[in-house]
């Protein structure tokens, strides 16, 4: 058959314009929707920078969850597993990198709602330890135990008071701070407090963990090791001492056991005659599964009437979290150490309160001439402290960034945009801190049980 050149050659020409005609469509509507996902930095700029293009939204499945709208919930999110990570200086950056590798992949043009869903994922692990108003009112009305203005029956003062502490004896407190170790640190905070005891309160230690070791066959062991090495009596040097050196760091952390135990050593100490203070000191999480929460609610609901004050004693995020549900649970204060100097401090209080009880108990059960309680330091610390954990999160999540995108993990476009939203977050946690820092100011100006009635009707009311 002959082939007619001419005609072929128009009918190639044809197919490859029509070609091309189609392939730059193609990929104008590619560019079309890849514009969509990241705005400019001009559009960032307008009213609507939010409202960023959630285009390829269908193609993923990923659920951003929403930041916090009030302290409370930001209060009650776990602390984060890197939230005590060092993130500055060059030494830092292979490690930064590492740790986040596994972050979502936002290369190339990301959504905004990629964007937003790898910012929550990276503030989850740096998450600070934030605290409502609550545990501040739980300390100032701690601190205000035996006053006459304090209705609660728990804080007042008895004529018997009691203190016993709960110790952690797992292996984890044979680690060193200051090349000292902490079940050391532990023993020599508590000799110091019992040695300013006024002789007709008693003191009583239990311990937990102590026996076995960390091993998987020895947990069965250690789980169910428990004791009450001074029971619950005045105290006497040599036998105080004798019962600090029978135990050491040794096995698991069975914090539910010790709970319940010691609602039998305080099972003849009733809190109609018996103020109880219960101090439960742990460097982590309870790892024998035996429910500590429920037992220390079951603890505190009892008719022995506790204070439950809890002590995180250099303790990881995942212990901090459930430390702080304890405490939560029984009303009582959560407190972080780092090292022997923070327990000392902390124990200290404790130490004035069994001082007001003694000159209570001295003067016949008269009503004291208490002046009005002064919170303005516990206001001013916790108002310090709180804005440091919003600067310390804030600059850390800043480095983490600025480090990611210095290694190319996302663009310009998408670094400007996490680092806006970085911004606007910690803003609002400042403003609720600064209207904080108002409020429990002007509360203060009140009396003390007017001012401790408005804190709970304002706060605590609002998170049952």
């Amino acid at each position: 058959m002959k082939i007619d050149t001419k005609k072929s050659f128009f009918i190639v020409f044809v197919l490859i314009i029509f070609l091309t005609a189609c392939n730059k469509d193609l990929n104008k509507s590619k560019d079309e929707n890849e514009e969509k996902d990241i705005p400019t930095s001009q559009q960032l700029d307008d009213k609507d920078k939010n409202k960023m293009s959630d285009t390829s939204d269908n193609h993923t499945n990923i659920e951003v969850e929403p930041l916090p709208t009030t302290y409370e919930e930001l209060a009650k999110l776990p602390v984060g597993e890197h939230y005590n990570m060092e993130v500055s200086g060059d030494d830092n950056v292979e490690n930064i990198l590492k740790v986040f590798s596994d972050l979502p992949d936002v290369s190339g043009k990301p959504t905004k709602k990629q964007l937003d869903y790898f910012y929550r994922e990276l503030l989850k692990r740096m998450q600070q330890d934030y605290e409502g108003p609550e545990n501040l009112i739980n300390r100032l009305k701690f601190e205000s135990l035996g006053s006459p203005e304090n209705t609660d029956s728990r804080y007042q003062f008895k004529e018997n008071l009691n203190v016993v502490f709960i110790i952690d004896a797992s292996g984890s407190m044979a680690q060193k701070i200051n090349g000292k170790e902490k079940m050391a640190s532990a023993k020599d905070s508590i000799l110091n407090f019992v040695n300013k005891l006024p002789k007709d309160a008693k003191v009583g230690i239990r311990v937990y963990g102590h026996k076995g070791t960390g091993s998987d066959a020895d947990k069965a062991l250690s789980c169910s090791s428990s004791e009450l090495v001074y029971p619950i009596s005045n105290y006497n040097e040599g036998e105080f001492q004798a019962a600090l050196n029978k135990f050491s760091p040794s096995g698991w952390t069975p914090i539910g056991l010790a709970l319940r135990e010691a609602k039998n050593d305080l099972a003849s100490f009733d809190g109609a005659n018996n103020t109880n203070i219960v101090y439960l000191v742990s460097d982590g999480i309870d790892t024998c599964e035996d429910q500590p929460i429920e037992a220390a609610k079951d603890l505190y609901s009892s008719n022995i009437s506790p204070i439950i004050n809890v002590i995180g004693f250099d303790v990881d995020n995942e212990g901090q979290n459930q430390l702080r549900e304890i405490a939560a649970a029984t009303e009582g204060i959560y407190g972080t150490v780092t090292n022997e100097g923070e327990l000392q401090k902390e124990l200290d209080n404790l130490s004035n309160l069994v001082e007001q009880w003694k000159e209570w108990l001295e003067q016949g059960k008269q009503q004291l001439d208490y002046k009005k309680v002064s919170n303005e330091l516990a206001i001013f610390t916790y108002i310090t402290r709180e804005e440091a954990k919003k600067t310390k999160e804030k600059v850390k999540v800043e480095l983490i960034l600025y480090r990611l995108h210095d290694a190319n993990r996302f663009n310009d476009e998408a670094y400007e945009y996490l680092n806006k939203i970085n911004n606007e977050y910690h803003q609002w946690i400042q403003e609720e801190v600064d209207q904080f820092e108002k409020e429990l100011k002007a509360l203060n100006e009140a009396s003390y049980s007017e001012a401790i009635k408005a804190l709970e009707d304002k706060y605590i009311s609002n998170t049952q």
